[in-house]
């Protein structure tokens, strides 16, 4: 049995050790002195994360799926980035995939033993088929979480690529990832629980890697969410927004287009910025093979 750790995850904050005795302004200063350190490690990490970024776009421009893989609080980023990417991109569920150790019960509550189970990593990429078109981001902050790794190690034996992010340079997964994202936060404001720091830069780093990632495929006109999924009131006033936004239409124009284009915001934007026909619009957008610039007329890159 280990006792001695030296996983910076798992070692204790100096400024804490009197956590118990503190006040309750005492604590959340110290915790916003510490969450600050956060984007500072983050940002040394960039050069990693945009070379994640364009793997990941190669992978999918050519037909292949993101896998994110994770166990407890991990996973738990991991299933809300993967779950936020659809609606808000307007990509197939299928292209983008979150495993956590324990399955969707892990989601919500603890399983124990989970992340132990190393077998289940490597059962979890079988039964989705993975191949070496796809790409997985093993997601762990001491970088040695079993099931993560076996994970990592099927992926490596397929032939997928394979992405590590974690918040320990020593850990087991900068051996089986070719890119390593290694947001080296410091030890925790409580000793080893890593959905502080830990978890804020995974956060972090999964918000840049999806966000840039749908941007480059095509799934961002300007910074608005073009292809996003009008599933509510809300979001369809956003629509609306959107489009005059990009467009410079009146409201009515813009919802006048909306309906014409079957509530697709980019054939709408079609509609407006050229002043064609809905048929046309569609017309240009497939002649153009989906790239919304292309199909405006507009400079591409």
């Amino acid at each position: 049995m280990r006792v001695r750790d030296e996983r910076k995850t798992e070692q204790r904050l100096a400024a804490s050790k009197n956590l118990d005795r503190m006040t309750a302004l005492q604590i959340v200063r110290l915790m916003n002195r510490e969450d600050r350190k956060v984007a500072v490690a983050v940002g040394r990490t960039v050069p990693a994360i945009a070379r994640a970024v364009d793997a990941i776009v190669t992978t999918m421009r050519a037909g292949g799926r993101l896998f994110y893989v994770g166990a407890g609080s991990s996973g738990r980023m991991a299933v809300l980035d993967a779950a936020e990417c659809p609606p808000t991109f307007g990509i197939s569920p299928k292209q983008m995939i979150a495993f956590i150790a324990g399955g969707r019960r892990a989601v919500t509550g603890a399983v124990e033993g989970a992340e132990d189970a190393a077998a289940n990593g490597t059962r979890d990429l079988r039964g989705a088929k993975l191949s070496s078109r796809d790409i997985v981001v093993g997601i762990a902050a001491s970088g040695t979480t079993p099931y993560m790794l076996a994970a990592l190690r099927y992926a490596r034996k397929v032939g997928a690529r394979t992405v590590a992010v974690t918040a320990n340079r020593r850990g087991t997964a900068r051996r089986l990832a070719q890119i390593i994202i290694t947001a080296e936060v410091g030890p925790e404001v409580l000793t080893g629980s890593t959905r502080l720091k830990a978890g804020t830069s995974q956060k972090m780093v999964l918000n840049m890697l999806s966000t840039a990632v749908m941007a480059r495929l095509g799934h961002v006109y300007e910074n608005l969410m073009i292809d996003a999924v009008l599933t509510n009131e809300k979001l369809h006033q956003r629509a609306v927004r959107i489009l005059m936004a990009a467009s410079g239409a009146s409201v009515s124009a813009a919802e006048h287009a909306l309906r014409a284009a079957g509530h697709s915001m980019r054939v709408a934007l079609v509609i407006l910025k050229l002043g064609v026909s809905p048929t046309e619009a569609r017309r240009r957008l497939k002649a153009a093979h989906g790239e919304l610039r292309q199909a405006l007329r507009e400079r591409v890159g």
